[in-house]
């Protein structure tokens, strides 16, 4: 297990995620992630952010919200970026990441 990080949060992260979780299901994936900052999948042409699924408590990973974030290893900081629901939304655009970065 890698040690764990420091988390960032981005202002549109914040306010969607209160939207999106329960305190309870925010605790449960900030604690996760930043033990597994590698975890998901690097999304091309973003510079190294990635994308990482996490269901929703009663809705599974279809109805859950997909989480882009980015692993400074270097300096021991995690950037969440952005929350979406998945059924809302297919996926971000690099452009859209990196304008929002």
């Amino acid at each position: 297990m890698q040690a764990m990080r420091t988390l960032i949060e981005s202002e549109e992260f914040s306010r969607e995620a209160a939207k999106l979780w329960s305190e309870d299901e925010y605790f449960q994936f900030t604690t996760w992630i930043a033990q597994n900052p590698n975890a998901g999948d690097v999304i091309p042409h973003t510079g190294g952010f990635r994308k990482v699924r996490w269901s929703r408590d009663g809705k599974g990973k279809r109805g859950g919200v997909r989480v882009i974030y980015f692993n400074k290893n270097s300096q021991g900081w995690i950037l969440l970026l952005a929350i979406y629901a998945k059924p809302e939304r297919e996926n971000m655009t690099p452009k859209e990441i990196k304008r929002r970065a």
